[in-house]
């Protein structure tokens, strides 16, 4: 087994200068060297052949012992020398001080095909950023972020990625409920690859300890590896960092918007510079659509990382990262009218998402009353929002309003629900819209094939995640991999998954794992949460 190593983070950046893995506060230190620690009895559960190949290995590498031992932890790579990044944040809106690689050890940066990942393990054991907890993941946490982040990326959707999962082989304590009842789980390891884990509270960490020198270091070694197209320097070379990180951020939420996804935990120190998803926690897909909603149980109260308020979390998000940047700038103007921008430009973005979910090809501005009605309607009775959007590809122009409206009602939970009023509502509603697509240039077919690529008929609902948690956690791990292969082509029919494309079961309504969650995997019972 053969990778590329390119250790720049390490070599040009400041490490910790103690090395001894005990939970402190870090100074002056980009990172902290720290080995994970060896798991007991590792095995393999599975792997992306896909991310393998991304980063230079093979099947067969995949296969053999040394894959085994490298990314479970218990052997080190040659010329590599693992550690922990130092970041601090925000959570849940209030400063949060020093946070750091909690739970998480980056084995090494590696190079194939002139694109750069950092390789990193999540569940492997405390780093100086641990505090009291224990750094361990379970095999429940593993599987949802190990399915999470491949699934998101096939859906188009800026992600980490997912090379393997493993079982540890030994034990983790951790209270599901928060209600005084821990119980030991199996331990596991996702080993997530990126191209960096530098997120916004990497430069929050140094410009509140007013510490301009490293703040400056990493900066400009953001820019140069990762940002290697902005050629400018001084403050126009910030400014333009800033404006990028800005925009691709943007973009992400766009795309979870488009597919339903809510991330439960927009800390800062949980977004990445890249405009790409990390962190994978108490995340979730609406099944009804409904803006408030959160998977986070944590959340429950106040709800600030709902569905619907994810792009206005986002921009407050982006001010802090701004207010990290300013001292190399010294100047506000700039930043906010790069800000100003943002709401701007998420309109129009917004928009024409929601035209291509509607296959409105010829688009109009007027078409925003017809999507803020359509959101107003999915939320007045229980509507799964992956059926409705996808059923609604199948309406044709030459469809009566009953017509239409029959071709979408099997997204609603309940009919029983849709009284007169809200049934002429939604006539109401398909008037205007038979009326737009009859406008449209392309044929029924051809909308209906754009439709279907930009909505999914295939996402990975909790309910489906819980079932291939319920089967591993008994050894079983075919549901694991037929889901893993199904939600690689979401947008296809997969007439033989049929099955996987329904509305949430009664069951699954208020089970535990499958409508909100908590963050008890990541952490040891007794303890707040720790940042991943």
């Amino acid at each position: 087994m053969k990778l590329h190593i390119q250790n720049k983070f390490t070599s040009e950046l400041p490490a910790d200068r103690n090395e001894i893995n005990l939970p402190r506060q870090v100074q002056e230190a980009c990172f902290s060297y720290v080995l994970p620690k060896k798991p007991s009895n590792p095995s393999l559960i599975h792997a992306s052949s896909e991310v393998a190949n991304a980063i230079g290995l093979s099947q067969e590498d995949i296969l053999s012992t040394e894959f085994l031992n490298i990314f479970s932890g218990s052997t080190i790579y040659p010329e590599t020398k693992p550690f922990a990044l130092s970041y601090a944040g925000h959570q849940f809106g209030n400063w949060a001080g020093q946070l750091g690689d909690g739970r998480a050890i980056n084995l090494t940066e590696v190079v194939h095909e002139k694109k750069s990942y950092t390789l990193q393990l999540k569940g492997a054991g405390p780093t100086p950023y641990s505090r009291t907890a224990d750094g361990f993941a379970v095999l429940r946490s593993s599987i949802r972020e190990y399915l999470c982040a491949e699934a998101m990326h096939y859906l188009g959707v800026p992600s980490t990625r997912s090379l393997v999962l493993m079982l540890s082989g030994d034990q983790v304590l951790r209270d599901v409920l928060y209600n005084g009842n821990p119980a030991y789980e199996k331990g596991a390891i996702v080993c997530r690859v990126a191209p960096s884990f530098i997120r916004f509270g990497s430069f929050e960490l140094f410009a509140s300890r007013e510490d301009l020198v490293n703040l400056k270091l990493l900066a400009d070694f953001t820019i140069k590896h990762h940002f290697p197209h902005i050629q400018s320097e001084g403050v126009e070379k910030y400014l333009a960092f800033f404006q990028e990180v800005t925009q691709t951020t943007m973009n992400m939420i766009v795309h979870w918007q488009r597919v339903g996804f809510v991330h439960g935990v927009m800390n800062t120190d949980n977004m990445s510079i890249h405009g790409i998803t990390i962190d994978y926690g108490p995340y979730g897909w609406l099944e009804d659509y409904d803006s408030g909603w959160t998977p986070n149980t944590t959340d429950r109260q106040h709800k600030r990382y709902r569905f619907g308020n994810q792009p206005e979390i986002a921009l407050w998000n982006l001010y802090q990262l701004a207010n990290a940047l300013y001292p190399l700038i010294n100047d506000a103007k700039p930043l906010e009218a790069i800000l100003n921008v943002y709401a701007a430009d998420y309109e129009k973005k917004y928009l024409n998402m929601m035209q291509n979910k509607l296959g409105l090809q010829d688009k109009l501005d007027d078409d925003l009353f017809l999507v803020n009605r359509l959101t107003e309607l999915l939320e007045k009775v229980e509507t799964d929002m992956t059926i409705f959007f996808r059923n609604l590809s199948n309406v044709n122009k030459e469809n009566s309003v009953s017509e239409s409206f029959d071709k979408i009602k099997d997204a609603f939970y309940n009919e029983k629900d849709l009284n007169e009023t809200i049934l002429k509502d939604w006539h109401d509603w398909f008037e205007i819209y038979n009326f737009r697509i009859n406008e449209q240039r392309e044929s029924d077919l051809e909308r209906k094939d754009k439709m279907n690529a930009v909505n999914p008929k295939y996402v990975l609902r909790n309910y489906m995640a819980q079932l291939c948690i319920d089967d591993a956690d008994k050894g079983d791990y075919s549901l694991l991999s037929e889901l893993f292969e199904m939600l690689k082509k979401p947008y296809d029919e997969q007439l033989d998954l049929q099955k996987w494309f329904a509305k949430r079961p009664d069951w699954a309504r208020d089970k535990v794992g499958c409508s909100m969650l908590s963050w008890s995997s990541q952490i040891t019972f007794y303890l707040p949460p720790i940042a991943s």
